[in-house]
């Protein structure tokens, strides 16, 4: 049976170096290093230096030489010499190397290649010559610049580590997160919704803003502020809470890339797309009416975390809503 092939590396040519010079046969050496016997014999023709012994040192780099000069760019047109005498034909005919391998798909040519390989042959050492054949001239791959958008900066940001604990427990209460939620990048409007939760209650207030300027979102806020009470708020660093002074409200603003330091608003906008609207769901095609029904049934489902009393008791009971706005 056939031994499997597989590289020799140096260990294994040091081997065959000192079992020659100990006068074992190339059949012995082979079942030595468990490959074939035309390994070695491959392996002791290829790689010793001229009337000299095999030398493993110098089989190595002559190894290593010949794996590093196997590939080069452009290699695969270089070595089919009708193939690349036909490209150069068809380009000077101011066909594009698009044109060129469909050309030679549909006719069934054989052997043949594709677009990326005659592009790299184009941009290589081999083929730059023709380049000028191409519609944009250009002798090397484009690179796409991304184009970057202005970094703006939140005025007077007062950090998270600054924010005090609050030395009464209605204090505690008193304090929210905010976030908001956005639709996906593929709709075409902006429209998100602004979303705070109670710290302590766990309260959710909700309400749908029709893009993420900062005059919309402090709109929203101030809106959703009438709806409980609320001293101060943790915020994250997006664009959007760049008035956070005009909301009437103490603001703190999470460190940058830590949604863990607000994990309260982050696990209410999951629990709503998880039981009302998935991730990618359009907030255009969502009502203000649809919304507060789907917050108002999280407010009042029984919490584990809360000793299985709902938001909206939790909230009353601390004074952050009054009973008659439960409805």
């Amino acid at each position: 049976m056939k031994k499997p092939f597989r590289h020799l590396v140096q260990t294994d040519r040091d081997r065959i170096d000192a079992l020659l010079k100990a006068g074992h046969k190339q059949k012995e050496v082979a079942n030595i290093l468990k490959v074939d016997k035309s390994t070695i014999s491959r392996e002791i023709k290829k790689r010793k230096q001229k009337e000299k012994e095999y030398d493993a040192t110098v089989a190595q780099q002559k190894a290593r030489n010949a794996r590093r000069f196997s590939k080069y760019q452009g290699m695969k047109v270089e070595s089919l010499p009708k193939v690349k005498e036909y490209i150069i034909s068809e380009l000077k005919e101011k066909r594009s190397p698009d044109e060129i391998a469909g050309r030679m798909k549909r006719e069934g040519m054989e052997p043949r290649v594709g677009k990326d390989a005659i592009y790299r042959w184009l941009y290589s050492a081999w083929g730059q010559q023709y380049a000028k054949h191409l519609c944009t001239k250009r002798y090397k791959p484009h690179k796409c610049k991304e184009k970057k958008t202005k970094r703006q900066m939140i005025p007077d940001r007062i950090s998270i580590h600054k924010r005090p604990l609050g030395a009464t427990n209605t204090t505690r209460y008193q304090h929210f997160e905010g976030d908001t939620a956005v639709a996906p990048k593929k709709v075409d409007n902006n429209e998100a919704i602004a979303v705070m939760a109670g710290r302590k209650s766990k309260i959710i207030l909700a309400t749908k803003i029709k893009s993420l300027s900062p005059k919309k979102m402090s709109l929203a806020m101030r809106k959703l502020q009438k709806k409980a009470k609320v001293k101060s708020i943790t915020l994250d660093n997006g664009i959007e809470n760049k008035h956070h002074k005009k909301w009437g409200v103490s603001t703190y603003f999470a460190d940058p890339h830590s949604p863990w330091q607000k994990p309260i608003v982050e696990c209410s906008i999951g629990l709503l797309r998880r039981w009302f609207f998935k991730k990618g769901t359009d907030w255009a095609t969502v009502s203000e009416k649809q919304l507060q029904k789907a917050v108002n049934l999280i407010n009042n489902k029984y919490r584990k975390s809360l000793n299985y009393a709902s938001a909206i008791e939790v909230a009353v009971a601390n004074g952050i809503i009054t009973s008659d706005q439960t409805h």
